[in-house]
Protein backbone atom coordinates (compact mmCIF):
# COMPACT_ATOMS: atom_id res chain seq x y z
CA UNK A 1 0.00 0.00 0.00
CA UNK A 2 1.32 3.51 -1.29
CA UNK A 3 1.95 5.73 2.02
CA UNK A 4 -0.63 8.46 2.41
CA UNK A 5 1.96 11.16 3.00
CA UNK A 6 4.15 9.79 -0.03
CA UNK A 7 2.97 12.98 -1.91
CA UNK A 8 4.43 15.13 1.13
CA UNK A 9 7.89 13.55 1.25
CA UNK A 10 8.13 14.04 -2.61
CA UNK A 11 7.62 17.87 -2.65
CA UNK A 12 9.78 17.96 0.48
CA UNK A 13 12.45 16.49 -1.29
CA UNK A 14 12.19 18.15 -3.89
CA UNK A 15 12.13 21.61 -2.48
CA UNK A 16 15.42 20.00 0.05
CA UNK A 17 17.19 19.74 -3.61
CA UNK A 18 16.49 22.29 -4.81
CA UNK A 19 17.88 24.53 -1.73
CA UNK A 20 20.74 22.50 -1.28
CA UNK A 21 21.39 23.55 -5.35
CA UNK A 22 21.59 27.02 -4.13
CA UNK A 23 21.27 28.53 -7.30
CA UNK A 24 24.22 26.64 -8.76
CA UNK A 25 24.67 26.32 -12.28
CA UNK A 26 23.01 23.23 -13.80
CA UNK A 27 26.11 22.89 -16.25
CA UNK A 28 29.20 22.92 -13.98
CA UNK A 29 28.83 21.33 -10.36
CA UNK A 30 25.43 19.93 -8.53
CA UNK A 31 24.29 19.53 -5.20
CA UNK A 32 22.24 16.35 -5.27
CA UNK A 33 20.35 15.53 -2.00
CA UNK A 34 23.45 12.85 -1.35
CA UNK A 35 26.00 14.80 -2.50
CA UNK A 36 28.08 17.21 -4.79
CA UNK A 37 29.22 15.30 -8.54
CA UNK A 38 31.05 17.61 -10.93
CA UNK A 39 29.92 16.83 -14.93
CA UNK A 40 31.76 16.48 -18.06
CA UNK A 41 31.28 18.64 -21.33
CA UNK A 42 30.27 16.99 -24.38
CA UNK A 43 32.27 18.16 -27.14
CA UNK A 44 30.33 20.59 -29.91
CA UNK A 45 26.87 20.56 -27.84
CA UNK A 46 27.61 22.58 -24.82
CA UNK A 47 25.67 19.88 -23.30
CA UNK A 48 26.77 18.89 -19.76
CA UNK A 49 26.99 14.85 -18.54
CA UNK A 50 26.97 13.38 -14.79
CA UNK A 51 27.26 9.88 -15.41
CA UNK A 52 27.44 7.40 -13.32
CA UNK A 53 25.59 8.34 -10.17
CA UNK A 54 24.14 5.81 -7.67
CA UNK A 55 20.42 6.27 -6.85
CA UNK A 56 20.35 3.04 -4.58
CA UNK A 57 22.79 1.50 -2.53
CA UNK A 58 24.70 -1.68 -3.80
CA UNK A 59 22.61 -4.12 -3.97
CA UNK A 60 25.14 -6.79 -2.21
CA UNK A 61 25.15 -9.09 0.05
CA UNK A 62 22.31 -9.03 2.80
CA UNK A 63 20.74 -6.15 0.24
CA UNK A 64 20.72 -8.60 -2.59
CA UNK A 65 17.18 -9.42 -3.59
CA UNK A 66 15.90 -6.61 -1.79
CA UNK A 67 13.44 -3.71 -2.86
CA UNK A 68 16.35 -0.95 -3.70
CA UNK A 69 17.64 0.96 -0.39
CA UNK A 70 18.40 4.74 -0.24
CA UNK A 71 21.79 5.67 -1.48
CA UNK A 72 24.06 6.44 1.61
CA UNK A 73 25.60 10.48 1.71
CA UNK A 74 29.57 11.33 0.29
CA UNK A 75 31.47 13.80 1.52
CA UNK A 76 33.09 16.15 -0.97
CA UNK A 77 32.85 16.25 -4.88
CA UNK A 78 32.25 13.11 -6.95
CA UNK A 79 33.45 13.48 -10.15
CA UNK A 80 30.58 12.26 -12.99
CA UNK A 81 32.72 11.43 -16.05
CA UNK A 82 32.47 7.31 -16.52
CA UNK A 83 29.25 5.33 -16.45
CA UNK A 84 28.87 2.95 -13.55
CA UNK A 85 29.22 -1.09 -13.90
CA UNK A 86 26.39 -2.54 -16.22
CA UNK A 87 24.47 -5.26 -13.93
CA UNK A 88 25.34 -8.57 -13.69
CA UNK A 89 24.45 -10.83 -17.11
CA UNK A 90 25.48 -13.00 -20.03
CA UNK A 91 25.54 -11.64 -23.38
CA UNK A 92 25.88 -13.17 -26.42
CA UNK A 93 29.17 -12.43 -28.28
CA UNK A 94 26.67 -11.19 -31.57
CA UNK A 95 24.37 -10.04 -29.21
CA UNK A 96 23.08 -6.19 -30.47
CA UNK A 97 25.07 -4.84 -27.65
CA UNK A 98 27.93 -2.07 -27.63
CA UNK A 99 28.49 -1.42 -23.87
CA UNK A 100 30.12 1.60 -22.24
CA UNK A 101 29.98 0.41 -19.03
CA UNK A 102 32.79 0.36 -16.57
CA UNK A 103 32.79 -3.22 -16.25
CA UNK A 104 30.29 -5.70 -14.94
CA UNK A 105 29.62 -5.92 -11.16
CA UNK A 106 26.71 -6.37 -8.73
CA UNK A 107 27.21 -2.92 -7.22
CA UNK A 108 25.11 -1.63 -10.17
CA UNK A 109 22.46 0.92 -9.56
CA UNK A 110 23.73 4.03 -11.05
CA UNK A 111 22.25 6.45 -13.52
CA UNK A 112 23.33 8.99 -16.21
CA UNK A 113 22.17 12.72 -16.77
CA UNK A 114 22.60 14.89 -20.03
CA UNK A 115 21.30 18.44 -19.45
CA UNK A 116 21.64 22.04 -21.58
CA UNK A 117 20.48 23.62 -18.77
CA UNK A 118 22.72 27.00 -17.63
CA UNK A 119 20.26 27.21 -14.38
CA UNK A 120 18.63 25.05 -11.58
CA UNK A 121 15.55 27.38 -12.45
CA UNK A 122 14.94 26.62 -16.09
CA UNK A 123 12.53 23.16 -15.43
CA UNK A 124 13.04 21.83 -18.69
CA UNK A 125 11.23 18.71 -19.79
CA UNK A 126 12.39 15.16 -19.02
CA UNK A 127 13.09 11.92 -20.58
CA UNK A 128 13.92 8.72 -18.52
CA UNK A 129 14.91 6.10 -21.12
CA UNK A 130 15.03 2.44 -19.70
CA UNK A 131 16.54 0.15 -21.79
CA UNK A 132 15.52 -3.58 -23.08
CA UNK A 133 17.05 -6.78 -23.21
CA UNK A 134 14.22 -8.97 -22.72
CA UNK A 135 14.88 -8.39 -18.47
CA UNK A 136 17.86 -10.67 -18.79
CA UNK A 137 20.88 -8.00 -20.14
CA UNK A 138 21.17 -4.89 -21.39
CA UNK A 139 22.34 -1.23 -20.08
CA UNK A 140 22.52 2.18 -19.83
CA UNK A 141 25.35 3.02 -21.43
CA UNK A 142 24.82 2.04 -24.64
CA UNK A 143 25.31 4.57 -27.41
CA UNK A 144 21.78 4.20 -28.59
CA UNK A 145 20.41 4.99 -25.58
CA UNK A 146 22.58 8.59 -24.90
CA UNK A 147 21.06 11.40 -23.98
CA UNK A 148 23.00 14.26 -25.64
CA UNK A 149 21.08 14.78 -29.08
CA UNK A 150 17.90 14.53 -26.91
CA UNK A 151 19.23 17.59 -24.54
CA UNK A 152 20.42 19.78 -27.34
CA UNK A 153 16.33 19.72 -27.75
CA UNK A 154 15.95 21.15 -24.81
CA UNK A 155 15.52 18.60 -22.32
CA UNK A 156 17.08 16.75 -19.14
CA UNK A 157 17.82 13.26 -20.12
CA UNK A 158 18.23 10.66 -18.09
CA UNK A 159 19.22 6.46 -18.70
CA UNK A 160 19.15 4.45 -15.88
CA UNK A 161 20.39 0.83 -14.67
CA UNK A 162 18.01 -2.01 -13.35
CA UNK A 163 19.14 -5.34 -12.17
CA UNK A 164 18.23 -8.20 -14.66
CA UNK A 165 18.01 -12.09 -14.96
CA UNK A 166 17.94 -13.98 -11.41
CA UNK A 167 19.34 -10.82 -9.93
CA UNK A 168 16.14 -8.46 -10.41
CA UNK A 169 13.62 -11.13 -10.86
CA UNK A 170 14.41 -14.25 -8.14
CA UNK A 171 11.13 -14.89 -6.24
CA UNK A 172 11.46 -17.10 -3.48
CA UNK A 173 9.32 -18.16 -0.33
CA UNK A 174 12.05 -16.98 1.96
CA UNK A 175 12.15 -13.75 0.19
CA UNK A 176 8.31 -13.22 0.35
CA UNK A 177 8.59 -14.41 4.29
CA UNK A 178 11.04 -11.48 5.31
CA UNK A 179 9.94 -8.51 2.89
CA UNK A 180 7.47 -6.32 4.69
CA UNK A 181 5.48 -5.76 1.37
CA UNK A 182 5.20 -10.08 1.21
CA UNK A 183 6.46 -9.72 -1.85
CA UNK A 184 9.85 -10.69 -4.22
CA UNK A 185 11.15 -10.85 -7.58
CA UNK A 186 10.34 -7.79 -9.05
CA UNK A 187 13.45 -6.21 -7.42
CA UNK A 188 14.27 -5.07 -10.64
CA UNK A 189 11.06 -2.89 -11.22
CA UNK A 190 11.51 -1.42 -8.08
CA UNK A 191 14.94 -0.31 -9.45
CA UNK A 192 12.90 1.50 -11.81
CA UNK A 193 10.96 3.35 -9.18
CA UNK A 194 14.04 4.01 -7.41
CA UNK A 195 15.59 6.40 -10.37
CA UNK A 196 12.05 7.79 -10.72
CA UNK A 197 12.24 8.94 -6.79
CA UNK A 198 15.85 9.66 -7.33
CA UNK A 199 14.71 12.01 -10.51
CA UNK A 200 11.61 13.31 -8.30
CA UNK A 201 14.07 14.88 -5.60
CA UNK A 202 16.90 15.74 -7.79
CA UNK A 203 16.45 16.49 -11.69
CA UNK A 204 15.17 19.96 -10.55
CA UNK A 205 19.09 21.27 -9.77
CA UNK A 206 19.83 19.99 -13.43
CA UNK A 207 17.11 22.17 -14.89
CA UNK A 208 14.73 20.04 -15.19
CA UNK A 209 11.05 19.84 -13.99
CA UNK A 210 10.28 16.62 -11.90
CA UNK A 211 6.40 17.74 -12.77
CA UNK A 212 7.20 16.63 -16.61
CA UNK A 213 9.14 13.48 -16.64
CA UNK A 214 8.09 11.56 -19.91
CA UNK A 215 9.70 7.59 -19.53
CA UNK A 216 10.50 5.87 -22.43
CA UNK A 217 11.72 1.97 -23.43
CA UNK A 218 12.21 -0.55 -25.88
CA UNK A 219 10.98 -4.17 -26.25
CA UNK A 220 11.56 -5.09 -21.93
CA UNK A 221 11.93 -0.86 -21.37
CA UNK A 222 8.83 -0.72 -23.29
CA UNK A 223 7.13 -3.39 -21.11
CA UNK A 224 8.33 -1.74 -18.06
CA UNK A 225 6.63 1.82 -19.02
CA UNK A 226 3.62 -0.22 -19.27
CA UNK A 227 4.13 -1.42 -15.93
CA UNK A 228 5.64 1.59 -14.25
CA UNK A 229 2.25 3.49 -15.43
CA UNK A 230 -0.15 0.57 -14.17
CA UNK A 231 2.17 0.48 -10.67
CA UNK A 232 0.85 2.44 -7.40
CA UNK A 233 4.13 2.78 -6.87
CA UNK A 234 5.27 4.87 -9.63
CA UNK A 235 2.41 6.23 -11.82
CA UNK A 236 2.22 9.59 -9.90
CA UNK A 237 5.57 10.33 -11.02
CA UNK A 238 4.92 10.17 -14.65
CA UNK A 239 3.53 13.04 -16.88
CA UNK A 240 4.05 11.10 -20.26
CA UNK A 241 4.87 7.92 -21.36
CA UNK A 242 6.72 6.21 -24.89
CA UNK A 243 6.95 2.64 -25.49
CA UNK A 244 8.40 0.83 -28.04
CA UNK A 245 7.85 -2.48 -28.88
CA UNK A 246 6.63 -3.97 -25.50
CA UNK A 247 3.77 -4.22 -23.08
CA UNK A 248 3.42 -6.22 -19.94
CA UNK A 249 -0.39 -6.75 -21.17
CA UNK A 250 0.84 -9.78 -23.83
CA UNK A 251 4.18 -9.41 -23.84
CA UNK A 252 6.33 -11.18 -20.55
CA UNK A 253 3.42 -10.85 -18.76
CA UNK A 254 4.01 -10.84 -14.80
CA UNK A 255 3.15 -14.55 -13.98
CA UNK A 256 1.60 -15.66 -10.52
CA UNK A 257 4.21 -15.43 -7.00
CA UNK A 258 3.75 -19.09 -6.34
CA UNK A 259 4.86 -20.24 -9.72
CA UNK A 260 7.57 -17.83 -9.40
CA UNK A 261 8.77 -19.10 -6.03
CA UNK A 262 8.71 -22.66 -7.19
CA UNK A 263 10.69 -21.80 -9.93
CA UNK A 264 13.05 -20.00 -7.35
CA UNK A 265 13.06 -22.98 -4.55
CA UNK A 266 13.89 -25.54 -7.80
CA UNK A 267 17.03 -22.99 -8.31
CA UNK A 268 17.96 -22.93 -4.93
CA UNK A 269 18.22 -27.18 -5.34
CA UNK A 270 19.68 -27.03 -8.14
CA UNK A 271 22.95 -24.36 -6.79
CA UNK A 272 22.92 -26.45 -3.64
CA UNK A 273 21.73 -23.91 -1.30
CA UNK A 274 19.52 -25.19 1.64
CA UNK A 275 18.70 -21.65 2.62
CA UNK A 276 18.29 -17.71 1.58
CA UNK A 277 21.40 -17.68 3.82
CA UNK A 278 23.37 -20.01 1.86
CA UNK A 279 22.27 -18.32 -1.35
CA UNK A 280 23.30 -14.73 -0.50
CA UNK A 281 26.54 -15.98 0.99
CA UNK A 282 27.80 -17.01 -2.76
CA UNK A 283 29.52 -14.39 -4.94
CA UNK A 284 27.38 -13.00 -7.86
CA UNK A 285 29.77 -15.46 -10.39
CA UNK A 286 28.45 -18.56 -8.35
CA UNK A 287 25.08 -17.13 -8.53
CA UNK A 288 25.30 -16.27 -12.66
CA UNK A 289 26.87 -19.62 -13.17
CA UNK A 290 23.96 -21.70 -11.65
CA UNK A 291 21.42 -19.72 -13.14
CA UNK A 292 22.75 -20.44 -16.45
CA UNK A 293 22.59 -24.60 -16.05
CA UNK A 294 19.37 -24.13 -14.84
CA UNK A 295 17.53 -24.83 -18.09
CA UNK A 296 13.82 -24.39 -18.24
CA UNK A 297 14.28 -21.45 -15.18
CA UNK A 298 13.45 -18.04 -16.73
CA UNK A 299 13.85 -15.11 -14.31
CA UNK A 300 11.51 -12.33 -15.43
CA UNK A 301 8.50 -10.32 -13.63
CA UNK A 302 6.02 -11.50 -11.47
CA UNK A 303 2.74 -10.54 -9.92
CA UNK A 304 4.22 -9.37 -6.56
CA UNK A 305 1.37 -7.80 -4.78
CA UNK A 306 3.36 -4.98 -4.39
CA UNK A 307 4.87 -3.39 -7.79
CA UNK A 308 1.74 -4.65 -9.23
CA UNK A 309 -1.03 -5.48 -7.14
CA UNK A 310 -2.98 -7.37 -9.89
CA UNK A 311 -2.72 -8.27 -13.27
CA UNK A 312 -1.94 -5.34 -15.44
CA UNK A 313 -4.64 -5.67 -18.32
CA UNK A 314 -7.05 -5.35 -15.23
CA UNK A 315 -5.35 -2.10 -13.92
CA UNK A 316 -5.58 -0.48 -17.51
CA UNK A 317 -9.23 -1.79 -18.39
CA UNK A 318 -10.39 -0.25 -14.77
CA UNK A 319 -8.57 3.19 -15.73
CA UNK A 320 -6.43 3.04 -12.61
CA UNK A 321 -3.04 3.70 -14.17
CA UNK A 322 -1.66 6.74 -14.85
CA UNK A 323 -3.38 9.30 -16.50
CA UNK A 324 -1.01 10.40 -19.08
CA UNK A 325 -0.60 11.15 -23.05
CA UNK A 326 1.13 7.63 -24.67
CA UNK A 327 2.90 7.43 -27.89
CA UNK A 328 3.53 3.61 -28.82
CA UNK A 329 3.92 1.64 -31.67
CA UNK A 330 6.10 -1.40 -33.11
CA UNK A 331 7.88 -1.80 -36.16
CA UNK A 332 7.22 -3.74 -39.88
CA UNK A 333 9.44 -6.73 -38.78
CA UNK A 334 9.69 -7.48 -35.23
CA UNK A 335 9.81 -11.29 -35.74
CA UNK A 336 10.77 -12.83 -38.84
CA UNK A 337 8.54 -15.42 -41.23
CA UNK A 338 10.23 -18.66 -40.07
CA UNK A 339 9.23 -17.89 -35.97
CA UNK A 340 6.05 -18.97 -37.94
CA UNK A 341 6.86 -21.52 -40.78
CA UNK A 342 10.24 -23.08 -39.14
CA UNK A 343 11.39 -25.10 -41.69
CA UNK A 344 8.60 -25.19 -44.34
CA UNK A 345 8.24 -23.22 -47.80
CA UNK A 346 6.47 -20.44 -47.95
CA UNK A 347 3.35 -21.92 -49.70
CA UNK A 348 -0.69 -21.26 -48.42
CA UNK A 349 -0.91 -24.58 -47.58
CA UNK A 350 1.91 -24.71 -44.99
CA UNK A 351 1.15 -21.27 -43.79
CA UNK A 352 -2.14 -23.18 -42.78
CA UNK A 353 -1.08 -25.80 -41.49
CA UNK A 354 1.59 -23.61 -38.88
CA UNK A 355 -1.38 -21.25 -38.12
CA UNK A 356 -3.66 -24.83 -37.15
CA UNK A 357 -0.33 -26.40 -35.07
CA UNK A 358 -0.03 -23.03 -33.20
CA UNK A 359 -3.54 -22.11 -33.15
CA UNK A 360 -5.62 -25.34 -32.81
CA UNK A 361 -9.64 -25.08 -33.09
CA UNK A 362 -9.31 -21.32 -33.15
CA UNK A 363 -7.14 -21.42 -36.17
CA UNK A 364 -10.09 -20.84 -38.70
CA UNK A 365 -10.47 -17.14 -37.05
CA UNK A 366 -6.93 -16.54 -37.11
CA UNK A 367 -6.45 -17.74 -41.25
CA UNK A 368 -9.65 -15.41 -41.65
CA UNK A 369 -7.31 -12.53 -41.46
CA UNK A 370 -4.20 -14.00 -42.42
CA UNK A 371 -5.11 -15.51 -45.61
CA UNK A 372 -2.42 -15.28 -48.15
CA UNK A 373 -2.47 -17.47 -51.71
CA UNK A 374 1.12 -16.80 -53.07
CA UNK A 375 4.48 -17.39 -51.57
CA UNK A 376 5.60 -13.48 -51.54
CA UNK A 377 1.82 -13.03 -49.59
CA UNK A 378 2.68 -16.11 -47.20
CA UNK A 379 6.26 -14.17 -46.23
CA UNK A 380 4.43 -11.02 -45.36
CA UNK A 381 2.04 -13.09 -43.26
CA UNK A 382 4.12 -15.36 -41.76
CA UNK A 383 6.24 -12.16 -40.84
CA UNK A 384 3.21 -9.93 -39.56
CA UNK A 385 1.36 -12.86 -37.27
CA UNK A 386 5.06 -13.85 -35.41
CA UNK A 387 5.54 -10.02 -34.91
CA UNK A 388 1.84 -10.04 -33.65
CA UNK A 389 2.73 -12.89 -31.49
CA UNK A 390 5.87 -11.92 -30.43
CA UNK A 391 5.20 -8.03 -29.24
CA UNK A 392 3.22 -5.79 -31.50
CA UNK A 393 -0.49 -7.21 -30.65
CA UNK A 394 0.42 -6.41 -26.75
CA UNK A 395 1.90 -2.92 -27.77
CA UNK A 396 -1.67 -2.20 -29.75
CA UNK A 397 -3.75 -3.64 -27.00
CA UNK A 398 -2.02 -0.99 -24.92
CA UNK A 399 -2.20 1.65 -26.57
CA UNK A 400 -6.06 0.68 -27.25
CA UNK A 401 -6.90 0.39 -23.35
CA UNK A 402 -5.05 3.55 -22.88
CA UNK A 403 -6.99 5.58 -25.78
CA UNK A 404 -10.23 3.84 -23.58
CA UNK A 405 -9.38 4.57 -19.74
CA UNK A 406 -6.57 6.65 -19.66
CA UNK A 407 -8.14 10.14 -20.25
CA UNK A 408 -5.28 11.76 -22.50
CA UNK A 409 -4.40 11.08 -26.09
CA UNK A 410 -2.56 8.22 -27.12
CA UNK A 411 -0.34 8.19 -30.30
CA UNK A 412 0.37 5.32 -32.22
CA UNK A 413 3.39 4.52 -35.28
CA UNK A 414 4.36 1.79 -37.35
CA UNK A 415 8.09 1.91 -37.52
CA UNK A 416 9.00 0.60 -41.37
CA UNK A 417 12.23 1.75 -42.36
CA UNK A 418 14.76 -1.30 -42.55
CA UNK A 419 17.98 -0.95 -40.98
CA UNK A 420 21.39 -0.58 -43.09
CA UNK A 421 23.53 -3.76 -43.06
CA UNK A 422 26.63 -4.52 -40.73
CA UNK A 423 29.67 -3.11 -42.28
CA UNK A 424 32.10 -5.47 -42.72
CA UNK A 425 34.48 -4.24 -39.71
CA UNK A 426 31.71 -4.15 -37.00
CA UNK A 427 32.68 -7.62 -36.63
CA UNK A 428 29.56 -9.68 -36.98
CA UNK A 429 31.21 -11.89 -39.94
CA UNK A 430 30.84 -9.73 -42.88
CA UNK A 431 28.03 -8.18 -44.81
CA UNK A 432 24.61 -10.15 -43.59
CA UNK A 433 21.51 -9.54 -45.87
CA UNK A 434 19.64 -6.57 -45.70
CA UNK A 435 16.56 -7.23 -44.19
CA UNK A 436 12.81 -7.03 -45.35
CA UNK A 437 11.41 -4.47 -42.93
CA UNK A 438 12.18 -2.94 -39.90
CA UNK A 439 13.52 -5.69 -37.26
CA UNK A 440 13.14 -5.26 -33.47
CA UNK A 441 15.16 -2.56 -31.82
CA UNK A 442 16.10 -0.93 -34.92
CA UNK A 443 14.32 2.12 -34.03
CA UNK A 444 15.95 3.06 -30.91
CA UNK A 445 19.42 4.93 -32.68
CA UNK A 446 16.98 6.54 -35.10
CA UNK A 447 14.22 8.54 -32.64
CA UNK A 448 17.27 9.25 -30.05
CA UNK A 449 19.70 10.74 -32.68
CA UNK A 450 22.41 8.51 -32.10
CA UNK A 451 23.10 6.97 -35.77
CA UNK A 452 26.78 8.82 -35.59
CA UNK A 453 27.55 6.98 -32.30
CA UNK A 454 26.93 3.32 -34.11
CA UNK A 455 29.87 3.19 -36.83
CA UNK A 456 28.62 -1.01 -37.12
CA UNK A 457 25.95 0.37 -39.69
CA UNK A 458 26.46 1.80 -43.05
CA UNK A 459 23.92 4.76 -42.36
CA UNK A 460 22.88 7.14 -45.89
CA UNK A 461 21.03 10.19 -46.06
CA UNK A 462 17.81 8.44 -45.63
CA UNK A 463 18.62 7.23 -42.70
CA UNK A 464 19.37 10.54 -41.41
CA UNK A 465 16.22 12.04 -42.99
CA UNK A 466 14.19 8.88 -40.96
CA UNK A 467 15.80 10.05 -38.05
CA UNK A 468 15.34 13.97 -38.08
CA UNK A 469 11.54 13.49 -38.09
CA UNK A 470 11.07 10.54 -35.71
CA UNK A 471 13.33 12.20 -33.01
CA UNK A 472 11.62 15.80 -34.23
CA UNK A 473 8.09 13.57 -33.25
CA UNK A 474 9.70 12.38 -30.11
CA UNK A 475 11.37 15.14 -28.53
CA UNK A 476 7.64 17.38 -29.14
CA UNK A 477 5.71 14.60 -27.50
CA UNK A 478 8.42 14.66 -24.57
CA UNK A 479 7.59 18.59 -24.47
CA UNK A 480 4.32 18.83 -24.55
CA UNK A 481 2.36 15.75 -24.88
CA UNK A 482 1.96 15.94 -28.97
CA UNK A 483 4.14 15.10 -31.00
CA UNK A 484 2.67 17.59 -33.73
CA UNK A 485 5.15 20.08 -34.54
CA UNK A 486 5.74 22.59 -37.07
CA UNK A 487 7.29 21.27 -40.47
CA UNK A 488 5.84 17.80 -39.77
CA UNK A 489 3.41 15.70 -40.88
CA UNK A 490 0.18 15.79 -39.28
CA UNK A 491 -0.23 12.69 -36.62
CA UNK A 492 -3.40 12.09 -35.48
CA UNK A 493 -4.58 11.07 -32.10
CA UNK A 494 -5.55 7.25 -32.06
CA UNK A 495 -8.75 6.61 -31.80
CA UNK A 496 -11.94 5.69 -33.77
CA UNK A 497 -12.92 9.34 -34.34
CA UNK A 498 -9.80 9.09 -36.55
CA UNK A 499 -10.36 5.51 -37.88
CA UNK A 500 -8.03 4.57 -35.78
CA UNK A 501 -4.80 6.10 -37.63
CA UNK A 502 -1.32 6.02 -36.81
CA UNK A 503 1.70 7.46 -38.18
CA UNK A 504 3.75 5.27 -40.66
CA UNK A 505 7.30 6.30 -39.91
CA UNK A 506 9.67 5.51 -42.86
CA UNK A 507 11.00 7.67 -45.77
CA UNK A 508 8.38 8.91 -46.96
CA UNK A 509 6.22 9.59 -43.53
CA UNK A 510 2.80 9.94 -43.15
CA UNK A 511 -0.70 9.28 -41.47
CA UNK A 512 -2.46 6.15 -42.51
CA UNK A 513 -5.34 3.65 -40.87
CA UNK A 514 -3.84 0.84 -39.01
CA UNK A 515 -2.49 -1.63 -40.91
CA UNK A 516 -3.14 -4.95 -38.91
CA UNK A 517 -6.47 -3.05 -37.17
CA UNK A 518 -8.81 -6.39 -38.51
CA UNK A 519 -6.10 -8.95 -37.16
CA UNK A 520 -5.14 -7.68 -34.08
CA UNK A 521 -9.05 -7.69 -33.27
CA UNK A 522 -8.91 -11.34 -33.82
CA UNK A 523 -6.26 -11.94 -32.03
CA UNK A 524 -7.92 -10.10 -29.32
CA UNK A 525 -11.15 -12.39 -29.05
CA UNK A 526 -9.41 -15.16 -29.51
CA UNK A 527 -6.99 -14.32 -26.54
CA UNK A 528 -9.88 -13.01 -24.66
CA UNK A 529 -11.96 -17.34 -24.60
CA UNK A 530 -11.90 -18.91 -21.53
Amino acid sequence: MRSPNRGSFFLMAICFSTALAGGARAADRIKTANGAIESTAEPHSGVRSFKGIPFAQPPTGDLRWREPQPVKNWKGVRNADKFGPRCMQRTSPTADYLFRSDGMSEDCLYLNVWTPAKSDRERLPVLVYIFGGGFQNGDGSEPRYDGEQMARRGMVAVTVNYRTNIFGFFAHPELTKESPHHASGDYGLLDQVAALQWVARNIAAFGGDPKRVTIAGESAGSISVSALMGSPLSKDLIAGAIGESGAMLSSLPARPLAEAEQDGAKFAASAGASSLAALRAMTAEQIQDAAAKSPGIRFSTDLDGYFLPKPLVEIYTAGEQAKVPLLAGSNSEEQGARSVLRAAEPTPANFAAAVRTLYGDRADDVLKVYAPSNTPEVLEAATDLASARFIAFGTWKWAVLQARTGGNPVYRYFYAHPRPMFLPAAGRGGEAPAPHGAVHSAEIQYVMGNLALDPRYAWGPEDFKVSEIAQAYFANFIRTGNPNGPDLPKWPAYSSETDYQLMRLDVDSHAEPEPHLERYRALDAINSRP
